[in-house]
């Protein structure tokens, strides 16, 4: 099934300004930590005494995507901001490691929770992705994981699916993977905004309230409202998704009524951050201008009584706020994806109101170092599943020479994988031209040091699984060359206009994309040649693509348009194909030089 979560990160924009040492050594977004004038020392209890003020730890993650052990290349690394003003790279995630930091930072706070934002399952290494997703919950089960909402990655083999993970039971097809009986969630997905058709009600909860003591705070989940435009027809088939923004000042009221007045949004929905650093002083410039993308509007419209919102989806990280309805500030916060990050927030709850002293939040982004000490119960829940799916996974099926980096507006493993799309297409019909790749299906990157005792540059099934996970086909379909420029026009505009995504491309078609213009414009019509041809619009094309591609998925709805199908295998089968035919020990592929598309800025 399709991938669409993970941002084409050659595209973002970026903000080349260095900040001074002193902004830079902050952490990322504070509000004022003053309490009212009016509360004393006795007032804010960090224990159980029963003074006006309680803090309350909450502890947030996003984007975890099955990653239950440490990410490779740069899927496992986070930016960090120094105080000099210089930038640093450190390894970071793995749920062993993961495990430790929440469990440290849990340690004297008698007030703790831990929520996520979305896609917690869904593109997944093999490790998970093999059973379903059955190991990741499990690991978020023993992380004491409180609440999350859903994501759209969620929704990857439907809301059948999806209740089963919440509810437990085994596969309905493939059975019980071991000898227990998968028990489910500990943990309540929230679901507010995703509606069943017939039922006129959302399919999962859609808030949670979390109670210790006389301490209330509710909780309201959401997805992005675009689900349906990125996840396959078949994985939201009978629902419906409401907007983001009416969802949540419609079960903030709820929650108020029943006397729920501090509030925190889980919204899979995200931005970018001026600065690809964790730790960038998102509000240095000032308030919110470090972020954008569609969680600004989405915050600037949430109703006031929401206090905070932990958001997701486009795999950033940053902690900044960003003005209410009201004019006040909000803590808006992303702790990146696949584990490498977790959020720590300080809520201070008002027990006279019942409500959050909006100007005592603080919150900070940590990275999940791998310098810890390794949670045990995590490594043995890893060595379970590793051994289970060791016959499948450590099979090999290429060899490279070097690392092959799936990051940038053309990445060298986009172009590997076209090409391989491309000649499995060739393989099924000789008149094939050319092949097209969406960049968000290409969950990471393929590393040259071994992982598991392979051996340096053996590429395994597991790491060919990592890189897609979906098991799309690939499908052939005839189009004009008119639709084809049209194609490469919809990267950039129509529902892709704010956020592009960038198609992966085929040895041979070869185009300019202007990044000054704007618009459909930035493709350069006349620059798009096949084997240094010029498009001829009138011309019949054989075009390669994935099933999501092909079905217009990702907002190219000319995609959706193609005649004379044919049908493949799955994409992991054409990469595993094309590298075991074009490789060897002796003679590794080398990474593409990602030179098809010259883009200019």
């Amino acid at each position: 099934m399709p991938a669409t979560s993970q941002p084409d990160r050659g595209t973002r924009r970026r903000t080349t300004r260095l900040l001074a040492a002193a902004a830079a050594i902050a952490t990322a977004g504070a509000l004022a930590a003053a309490l009212p004038s009016s509360a004393s020392a006795d007032d804010r209890s960090g224990g159980d005494r029963h003074g006006r003020y309680q803090d309350v730890q909450l502890l947030s993650f996003n984007d975890l995507h099955g990653n239950l052990e440490p990410p490779a290349g740069s899927s496992g690394r986070v930016t960090e901001l120094r105080p000099d003003g210089t930038t640093a790279t450190v390894d970071a995630g793995g749920v062993e490691y993961l495990a430790t930091h929440l469990r440290t930072a849990r340690q004297g706070e008698k007030y703790s929770i831990t929520a996520a934002g979305g896609d917690m399952v869904g593109a997944s290494p093999l490790i998970s992705g093999l059973f379903h997703d059955e190991p990741t919950i499990e690991a978020l089960n023993k992380l004491d994981l409180d609440v999350t909402s859903v994501g759209n990655h969620e929704f990857d083999e439907g809301a059948k699916e999806l209740a089963r993970l919440q509810n437990g039971g085994c596969h309905p097809t493939e059975g019980c993977y071991t000898d227990k009986r998968f028990k489910g969630a500990d943990f309540p997905y929230l679901a507010a905004n995703v509606i069943g058709e017939k039922t006129k009600k959302p399919i999962l909860d859609p808030y949670w309230v979390w109670k210790k003591k006389d301490v209330k705070v509710g909780f309201i989940g959401v997805t992005l409202e675009a689900t349906p435009d990125i996840v396959s027809a078949e994985g939201v088939k009978g629902l419906s998704f409401e907007d983001e923004v009416e969802t949540i000042n419609k079960y903030a009221k709820i929650l108020q009524r029943q006397g729920v007045k501090s509030i925190v949004a889980l919204i899979h929905e995200g931005g970018f951050p001026a600065s690809s650093s964790y730790n960038y002083d998102c509000d240095a410039p000032g308030a919110g201008d470090g972020i954008s993308g569609p969680i600004v509007d989405i915050a600037k419209n949430v109703t006031p009584q929401v206090d905070a919102l932990v958001t997701g989806h486009t795999h950033s990280a940053y902690v900044c706020t960003v003005d209410d309805p009201s004019g006040k500030p909000r803590m808006v916060t992303s702790a990146a994806s696949f584990g490498r990050l977790y959020t720590d927030t300080t809520l201070t709850y008002d027990r006279w109101t019942g409500d959050i002293v909006r100007t005592a939040v603080k919150s900070a982004n940590r990275v999940v170092t791998r310098d810890v000490p390794k949670a045990p119960d995590m490594t043995a829940l890893i060595g379970k599943w590793n051994t289970l799916a060791a016959p499948i996974g450590n099979r090999a099926i290429g060899h490279i020479s070097a690392d092959i980096p799936s990051t940038g507006t053309e990445s060298p493993l986009g172009d590997l994988i076209s090409d391989a799309q491309l000649a499995h297409g060739k393989a099924l019909d000789p008149q094939t031209d050319l092949a097209l790749m969406n960049p968000g299906g290409i969950r990471a990157p393929l590393t040259y040091a071994a992982r598991a005792g392979e051996g340096d540059g053996v590429v395994t099934y597991a790491e060919g699984f990592t890189v897609q996970p979906f098991a799309n086909t690939v499908n052939l379909q005839d189009f004009t060359g008119a639709q084809l420029i049209q194609v490469l026009k919809e990267q950039v505009s129509g529902a892709n206009t704010a956020s592009p995504k960038i198609l992966q491309v085929s040895a041979g078609l070869t185009y300019t994309l202007d990044l000054t213009k704007s618009g459909a414009d930035r493709v350069v019509a006349d620059s798009i040649r096949l084997n240094g041809a010029a498009i001829d619009p009138a011309a019949t094309y054989r075009v390669a693509t994935n099933s999501f591609l092909a079905g217009g998925g990702d907002g190219f709805p000319t995609l959706g348009q193609g005649t004379n199908d044919v049908v493949g295998s799955d994409d992991l089968t054409a990469l595993e194909q094309y590298l075991t035919a074009n490789s060897s020990a002796t003679n590794p592929i080398a990474p593409p030089a990602a030179d098809r598309i010259t883009v200019v800025q």
